[in-house]
């Protein structure tokens, strides 16, 4: 099977940018899409073969997630139960006979930290979520973690220790995640790869310079690991300051 993930930083806007064009390409049996920005009803969207599955902020304009599927998942669910953190459209699970699949948009601790304590509180309510549902069968998690996990994952790690996205608190919690029971399947089959970055910041020609983030995963549980096939960062798709990131398993 084939996965990908991509927070499109609006939806709407890569639409205009060849969106359709990205997807045929990719040809995913499940695409993933975070930071829709937009509630269904404000574009039509139709792709044959694929059921859509929504979870849309109440805040108009702001995070929000996607899944098109071309499997009919057993059940889907949106949010993680816990009432001070789903009304942002951050999560989608859809649970199929042999995995969960989740999509996650995690909620970024901002250019001065202001939202870091509440960001820690998500990552260990999170967590907890994923391991719950580790225990009934395997995990797929994707998507915008906001988090560059160690010093290969961005181009200047040395002026970033304090930045959003790169503090040591967001970095232990991810370390933590992984630590429970999941891999970063990138990571996994490239540990040393350098210069493999999904995100670039608009500003001083950062994407044509490469001088980027990764910070867009593809976690599995890691009892599932052999079933890895590749991940793959596709930096020549573009249409957002994010690019697709993808996963092959058996």
């Amino acid at each position: 099977m084939k996965f990908v993930s991509w927070n499109v930083n609006g939806l709407r806007a890569c639409l205009k940018k060849d969106f359709m064009t990205s997807f045929k390409k990719l040809n995913a049996d499940i695409f993933a899409i975070q930071e829709t920005k937009m509630q269904p009803d404000q574009a039509i969207i139709e792709i044959e073969g694929y059921k859509q599955f929504w979870n849309s902020a109440e805040k108009k304009g702001y995070s929000g997630t996607l899944i098109f599927s071309r499997n009919d998942p057993i059940n889907a669910t949106y949010g993680i139960n816990i009432e001070e953190h789903d009304h942002e459209g951050r999560v989608i699970t859809l649970e199929f006979e042999n995995f969960y699949f989740v999509n996650v948009y995690v909620p970024n601790s901002r250019q001065h930290l202001e939202r870091l304590e509440y960001r820690m509180k998500w990552d260990d309510d999170f967590r907890n979520y994923l391991c719950e549902l580790d225990k009934r069968k395997p995990v797929i998690i994707c998507g915008d973690l906001n988090v560059a996990h160690n010093e290969i994952d961005l181009k200047n790690p040395s002026t970033n220790h304090h930045s959003n996205g790169f503090t040591d608190e967001e970095r232990g919690k991810f370390s933590e995640l992984l630590n429970a029971g999941f891999v970063d399947t990138f990571r996994m089959l490239y540990p040393d790869k350098v210069g493999a970055y999904t995100w670039w910041s608009y500003l001083r020609k950062a994407r044509l310079n490469n001088a980027g983030w990764r910070i867009d995963y593809f976690l599995i549980s890691e009892r599932s690991k052999n079933k890895i096939v590749d991940a793959t960062i596709e930096n020549d798709i573009i249409g957002s300051d994010h690019c697709p990131v993808t996963l092959l398993i058996k």
